[in-house]
Formats: C-alpha cells, sequence, structure tokens
C-alpha cells in the first residue's frame, strides 16, 4: 500500500526515526503520568476488540524499559480483552495526552494475565489501592516489542474540570444507573424484541390450538352426528354402479383374451370364430367301438388267403 501510494519514502524515515523496541526514558516519564488508554486485542480468529481503560495517574505500571502492566478491575464480567489475550496474546496500547502534551504514544507487545498474588509475590512494589473498586483481580503484563509516537496534528486540545466530591466515581459498581443506564437505548430495544417475541410466540401457539381444536373429531361420531368444527361435512357417496356381466361363453366355445387398448371396460370378448368338438358320452364310445368291430371284421374276411384268424394287422401287413 506505501508503494501503491507513493508513500514508502516516508514510512522509512519514520521507522528510522521514530520507532524503538522499548520504552526510553522520556516515554517511561510519559506512561507514569496517564491515567488513561486505548486497547486493542483479537482473538484466534482475528476477529477484533477495541476498549478503554482507566485509572489514578500510574496505574499503568512501568516495571522496566521493555516490561509494563496494567490491572483488571472489576467490570461487566464478559472479558472480552482478557479473553482475548487467553487465545492471541498480541496487543495494542495507545495513550493520549489530551491537556498538557497533546501528544500520543503507541505501544505494541504480547502480553499475558496475571493473577494479583503472583503479581505481588514478584513485584511487592506495586501500589495497593484503598479504592475497593480499583483493586486488581487480575494483572496484564506486557513485554513491549514496538514503541512509536502519535504526532499531535489530529489530537484535540482538552481541559480537565474542577475536581468533584471523592464519590463521584462508581468504581466497581454494579448499579445500573451509576455505570450510565441505558445511555443509547439498546436495554430498551432488547425489552421490545423480547415483548414482540412473546406475542408472536402467544399467537401462533393460539393458532395452533385452535387448529388442533378444528380437527379433532367429536364423540359419538356415526349417524346423525355432526361434522367437526371447521371442516366442511363430506358429501354422502353414490351407490356403486353395478358392472356389466362378463358373458359367459357356450360350451365349445373358445374365448379370447384383450388389451384395454382393444376393448371397452377391459372385458373378455367371446369369439364364435372356432367351434371345438363336444366330449364323447359312454353311449357314443359303445357306439365307436362296435362301428370298429364290424370294421375290423370285414376286413379281416379280406384277408390273404391262409391267413389264421386274428393274424390280421393292417391294410399292408
Amino acid at each position: 500500500m506505501q508503494q501503491r501510494l507513493g508513500t514508502t519514502e516516508r514510512a522509512d524515515r519514520f521507522y528510522d526515526d521514530q520507532v524503538l523496541d522499548h520504552l526510553n526514558e522520556r516515554m517511561r516519564e510519559f506512561v507514569g503520568r496517564q491515567e488513561m488508554f486505548f486497547l486493542a486485542t483479537a482473538d484466534r480468529h482475528g476477529e477484533c476488540d477495541s476498549t478503554f481503560r482507566a485509572g489514578p495517574p500510574g496505574f499503568l505500571q512501568v516495571l522496566d524499559e521493555r516490561t509494563l502492566a496494567y490491572p483488571e478491575y472489576r467490570g461487566n464480567g464478559v472479558m472480552a480483552s482478557v479473553g482475548n489475550l487467553s487465545e492471541n496474546p498480541h496487543l495494542g496500547i495507545l495513550m493520549i495526552d489530551f491537556m498538557r502534551d497533546r501528544i500520543g504514544l503507541h505501544v505494541n507487545g504480547r502480553a499475558r494475565v496475571v493473577v494479583d498474588d503472583e503479581m505481588r509475590a514478584r513485584h511487592p512494589d506495586l501500589p495497593v489501592d484503598p479504592i475497593p473498586g480499583r483493586r486488581a483481580q487480575l494483572w496484564v503484563e506486557v513485554a513491549v516489542e514496538e514503541t512509536y509516537i502519535h504526532c499531535a496534528k489530529h489530537i484535540p486540545h482538552l481541559q480537565k474540570v474542577p475536581r468533584q466530591a471523592s464519590n463521584s466515581r462508581a468504581w466497581g459498581t454494579d448499579d445500573a444507573k451509576r455505570k450510565g443506564g441505558d445511555f443509547f437505548g439498546a436495554a430498551a430495544e432488547a425489552a421490545s424484541r423480547r415483548e414482540d417475541d412473546a406475542r408472536r410466540e402467544d399467537g401462533e401457539g393460539r393458532e395452533v390450538g385452535e387448529r388442533r381444536e378444528s380437527w379433532e373429531p367429536v364423540s359419538g361420531s356415526g349417524a346423525g352426528s355432526e361434522p367437526a368444527r371447521g371442516l366442511d361435512p363430506a358429501p354422502a357417496l353414490e351407490p356403486a354402479r353395478a358392472l356389466d356381466p362378463v358373458p359367459r361363453p357356450e360350451p365349445g366355445v373358445r374365448r379370447e383374451a384383450v388389451s384395454c387398448q382393444d376393448a371397452v371396460s377391459c372385458q373378455e370378448v367371446v369369439s364364435r370364430q372356432e367351434t371345438a368338438p363336444r366330449p364323447q358320452t359312454r353311449e357314443v364310445r359303445e357306439q365307436v367301438e362296435r362301428e370298429v368291430e364290424r370294421v375290423l371284421a370285414r376286413a379281416q374276411s379280406r384277408g390273404p388267403a391262409g391267413a389264421e384268424p386274428g393274424e390280421f394287422r393292417g391294410w399292408f401287413g
């Protein structure tokens, strides 16, 4: 991007002249009198969060030229910054002096979260704040990697108001009103959404109940009972129309089955094209047998001369 916009030369000059890997003496003095700073963190996916930290002058401790530490006071319980640092230790701190020098200081580094007892065991000179709401529950210890100036040209000049009563700032309070109440109306919007969701769910529940009631069968259903509410009565069914009987074939008549494409109602059509012989009865069989004996007797009388009776084998021997 520097090359694209033609700022490479200016950027190189800034790196050479202003960027350090430690806190020099003037930077340490500047940090020691700050009452607030802005903090940037990101989780392991790179999702960023920026926040604000404040305290009495010197609450951001300079442990040495390469180490800073600041306390985590009681807050809203979200732990967004500490949660991000537990996944991704990189952070950015920006301190701005709006009142006197109108200048800023960037500190980038790697952080680790330390409980108060462990921090005080290693650094016994850490002060104990007299106000309970400003007593550290955790500390964030920062290993400094990069420090540089934030120029004055866009920083507004502010002035402090006269010191107010000692209880005007409710450090560590859970009182919603003293914390600022619903200044941006977010809680009111959330309450309105919940009410809308509840009304919608209630309406859907009633609609489902009405549908179920309309589908419930009426007790004592049968002849003379009324149809269920919400449903049109079913139309009475007409008696089934009797189908034309399939004609039975006459004895000796062969039946041919045809497909639905060849005949209406897919009924069998009786064909009289060929008549089969009727089965023989006992009387007919006896008559045939007598005729066969008569023919054989006549044939035998015409048999070859000298043949013995009963030896005839047919016309061709």
